[in-house]
């Protein structure tokens, strides 16, 4: 299985992806990233494991309808390079923050993974990601938290669940600690996740 990356943070769960292809437990291969702007922290990871990456920016005030089209055009610039179809790969979000539109998503029909910080369909929706998601948790009083895996549709958070795991939410939690509870979620399941798909025990 191939897969290119899209992620405009850190990359931590990115990381523990590329370190999970290095010790063997995920047999898959990695294209590239693509991310949204040269800052990120997530091309560090990429060039140290002499990735490709390409910037597709996001200007403030930008056209939806622009912006994909430079996602789009990315993603064709990594394919390229490799001399791979759009057929052998999907697309894993790690991190990524914006939301597709519709026609992109058809492009990529039930080939985009992403995680959601939460259990969805709890704490889902538009303006739901990050920390605003470990305060609307919070703020409900849960006392359980985790990650949600799923592809993505042209609903926001609303595409077939393929993974949930749970954390506990304890009384004295703070954002920073819950969010640090589900970020360790992250990096332990989606190359798990990738690994399943790999072995045809999830479908997509």
């Amino acid at each position: 299985m191939n897969f290119i990356v899209l992620s405009s943070s850190r990359g931590t769960t990115f990381q523990a992806t590329l370190d999970s292809i290095a010790d063997g437990s995920l047999k898959a291969a990695c294209i590239g990233l693509v991310t949204d702007d040269e800052d990120r922290e997530c091309i560090a990871k990429a060039e140290a494991a002499g990735l490709p990456w390409k910037v597709a920016r996001k200007v403030e005030g930008e056209d939806r309808e622009v912006f994909d089209k430079k996602v789009d055009a990315a993603i064709q610039e990594l394919l390229d390079e490799v001399y791979l179809d759009r057929d052998d790969v999907i697309l894993a979000e790690m991190g990524w923050m914006w939301i597709h539109l519709p026609w992109f998503i058809g492009e990529w029909s039930g080939k985009i993974l992403n995680v959601h910080p939460a259990l969805l369909p709890k704490h889902g929706g538009k303006g739901m990601y990050g920390d605003h998601v470990h305060r609307a948790v919070l703020d409900a009083g849960e006392r359980e938290s985790g990650i949600t895996i799923h592809i993505m549709d042209e609903g926001v958070d609303t595409g077939q669940i393929l993974v949930q795991k749970i954390c506990t939410v304890e009384p004295t939690d703070t954002v920073e600690t819950l969010r640090n509870k589900v970020q360790a979620l992250e990096k332990e399941w989606f190359p798990k996740v990738l690994q399943m798909i790999e072995e045809g025990e999830i479908e997509i």
